[in-house]
């Protein structure tokens, strides 16, 4: 805790301090507010944050380590961050997953450690969840989307706060954090994945380590924040138009009227169309791929919602679930 109070009114404690302020301003000023809930690995950067966290806020955070079971050397990582924390009086909690991680083990372990985390946060009375993306992190994330030919909402990138997540590492550079982490004189684990370039991310990385590209955490920042802006415009004019193109049909299902409308709203308005019918929102390829099919004049088809063109000239588009597929027939008595 000494260390702790001589750097606290450090740059980096001040800028994290002031991110947190950004983000979420009414809990800064709440005395009542819930306890933050950091995510925890015992890398760099997720260490950085828990000393930035327990300095800024103190007595206002908790931490949590998720070992998924994927590596035998991850229970010990575990304790070494219920170490650290101990040292900063931060309760800290070491959550495993109630099943193997299995398949596509990087998405199965997000999806398995934010359950978790959500869990806890729960326990701890709506606790915000504060991970420790960077910006770093980012642009990985956001060339990853270019590469794969994302649109506006994919090019948004690592959203800075999401319903109950926060993310106020996202103006920091990975080399920052680990000058966080070497001022506490704390040596953080390093996960034998993030050298593995058969995923996706570590190649990306490995290929930036390489290019030396000349982009600051800020300009990123910018192109980021300009991308959801133009999200957000986008969904709220796809709404503001569902009320006069998206009309329920007396025989069922829902009729949608794309007449002059660009693309982009169209295809908005089609995942609108998917929700109203409680079909779980298509792929970009497959919805560009449906779309196509209708502008050519031909039906087509999302999961288990048939599309057909009731009107070329308008035009538009019929949406209803398809019959129920192996139907028994029915027995003569």
């Amino acid at each position: 805790m000494q260390i702790i109070a001589s750097i606290a009114a450090s740059a980096p404690f001040q800028r994290f301090e002031a991110a947190v302020g950004t983000l979420i301003p009414e809990w800064v000023a709440g005395d009542n507010a819930p306890p933050f809930l950091l995510a925890v690995s015992g890398g760099p950067d997720s260490l950085a944050m828990l000393a930035m966290a327990a300095a800024c806020f103190p007595g206002r955070v908790a931490a949590m380590t998720v070992d998924h079971g994927l590596r035998p050397e991850a229970a010990d990582e575990a304790r070494f961050v219920s170490q650290r924390a101990a040292e900063l009086g931060v309760p800290h909690t070491i959550a495993r997953p109630p099943y193997p991680i299995t398949g596509n083990v990087q998405s199965a372990a997000r999806t398995a450690r934010y359950a978790l985390l959500s869990a806890e946060a729960e326990r701890l009375g709506g606790a915000f969840i504060v991970t420790a993306h960077h910006a770093d992190d980012q642009l990985e994330t956001i060339l990853m989307r270019l590469s794969r030919g994302s649109g506006v909402a994919g090019l948004s990138g690592v959203r800075p706060i999401n319903g109950r997540i926060i993310r106020p590492l996202l103006g920091f550079r990975k080399e920052e954090l680990r000058a966080v982490c070497a001022t506490m004189a704390w040596q953080p684990v390093e996960d034998p994945s993030n050298a593995d370039d058969h995923f996706d991310r570590v190649a990306m990385r490995q290929a930036l380590a390489k290019a030396h590209l000349p982009i600051t955490p800020t300009a990123l920042d910018r192109t980021a924040k300009a991308m959801r802006d133009a999200d957000e415009s986008l969904n709220w004019a796809a709404t503001t138009l569902s009320d006069e193109r998206l009309q329920s049909e007396p025989k069922g299902g829902l009729i949608l009227d794309v007449t002059a409308l660009p693309h982009e709203l169209v295809r908005r308005l089609m995942m609108l169309a998917m929700t109203v019918l409680n079909e779980a929102p298509p792929r970009g390829e497959q919805i560009e791929t449906a779309i196509a099919k209708l502008r050519g004049g031909e039906a087509a088809s999302l999961g288990d919602i048939i599309i057909r063109i009731v009107d070329f000239a308008a035009p538009k588009w019929h949406l209803t679930p398809a019959p129920p597929r192996n139907t028994p027939r029915k027995v003569r008595d």
